[in-house]
């Protein structure tokens, strides 16, 4: 069996285990602690945030902010449906209502236009039944494989019916939108460093805001939402959400060489646009403009299978044969079967991504070796 190369595996730059080896000489060994202020302080030097608050993943950031913003139980919230279910699944820990928005073509993340409309219906149906109580909360939006949504866009929408929006830049650490690091337009921005993420703290997320106040609010919900009190006594429910001190160190490492990373994606990615030149039927994730800066976490292709003469499950399984992981784009929200009756406002966009697109390995401790054995499965899978 050959060595597996794996998707997007951790890459460590080398300084992590100082941080980590720090935690323990000062006993710091628990949740929060030194590293967990450095990392929120640096991170945020880092993504242009006022504040962040440092947690267990993604997902609790998202969660989080839909305690902030006031979702309750018969809301609407507004998501992409091109993404990963760990975006919507929170709006429905809130028992609120997933309304799902699809993709324009161009950055393959949501349809400004769709969004109004999405919007204009819930508020329409809200009035014609003359509803009080539940309201539309939230736009939830992704910046997918690390590409920028057009935020100018649909901040214009958001701002005209008075909506705050969540940016979920989970797979866009990096990403620059109008020479803005992604996640600080809207009211909150999400983060992850799940394993499989640009940089990693094997697991952890963050929650960032210029918002001082909504910050200080998450990281005491996160810490079981204890009041200021000599003994333990609690007015609200609270979360076991706070980032622990010695996975901030491996964060802190981390974000020293998150430059390199995003450096060295690009570079992948163009090493792909390279190999495949000359194919016919090969679409990249790409770009639409300056405006738009990639961190390119995962390098993703749409395949013609008329133009191509292949198509996407033959290719993935010509890697699987080869141990190489690759896996198709994303399966929508709306096609899956545990959203299949929420509100969806779609247009095929995303249907036809999923149906003819693959995940590239994007690694970026990939090895000469790596790519010729990528290389060589691309050669045979497209006959070259």
């Amino acid at each position: 069996m050959k060595q597996r190369i794996l998707l997007s595996p951790p890459h460590m730059g080398g300084t992590e285990l100082k941080y980590v080896h720090l935690a323990f000489e000062q006993n710091w060994v628990v949740p929060l602690g030194p590293n967990v202020d450095a990392f929120e302080h640096e991170l945020g030097a880092a993504v242009g945030a006022k504040h962040v608050a440092a947690l267990v993943s993604g997902t609790s950031a998202i969660h989080l902010a839909m305690i902030l913003l006031d979702v309750r139980p018969g809301d609407y919230v507004i998501g992409s449906t091109y993404t990963f279910s760990a975006t919507i699944n929170p709006i429905v820990y809130q028992c609120a209502i997933p309304v799902l928005v699809d993709s324009e073509e161009e950055t393959w993340n949501m349809d400004p236009e769709l969004l109004e409309e999405a919007i204009q219906k819930v508020k329409g149906e809200r009035l014609k039944e003359k509803v009080k109580g539940p309201d539309l909360k939230a736009i939830i939006v992704t910046h997918l494989y690390g590409m920028p949504a057009k935020m100018n866009e649909i901040m214009a929408v958001a701002e005209k019916y008075g909506i705050p929006v969540i940016e979920d830049a989970a797979e866009a650490l990096g990403s620059k939108y109008m020479g803005k690091r992604v996640g600080c337009q809207g009211k909150f921005g999400i983060l992850s460093f799940n394993g499989n993420k640009i940089i990693t703290t094997s697991g952890g997320g963050a929650l960032i805001s210029d918002d001082e106040g909504m910050i200080k609010r998450a990281r005491f919900l996160a810490t079981q939402a204890r009041d200021p009190a000599p003994h333990y006594q609690h007015s609200v429910i609270g979360y076991n959400y706070r980032m622990s001190n010695v996975v901030a160190g491996i964060g802190r490492g981390q974000l020293e060489v998150l430059d390199q990373r995003i450096k060295r994606r690009r570079e992948i990615n163009q090493w792909y646009r390279d190999v495949l030149k000359d194919v016919p039927g090969i679409t990249f994730h790409t770009e639409p403009s300056k405006d738009f800066y990639s961190n390119y976490w995962l390098t993703c292709i749409i395949i013609d299978p008329e133009k191509a003469g292949t198509d996407s499950e033959k290719i993935r399984l010509a890697f699987t044969a080869e141990n190489i992981e690759v896996r198709p784009l994303w399966k929508p929200m709306h096609l899956q079967p545990v959203f299949e009756n929420c509100p969806a406002y779609v247009n095929g966009t995303s249907e036809a991504f999923f149906r003819n697109g693959l995940c590239l390995p994007s690694g970026t401790n990939m090895t000469e070796n790596d790519m010729e054995r990528i290389q060589e499965v691309l050669k045979k899978a497209f006959r070259q």
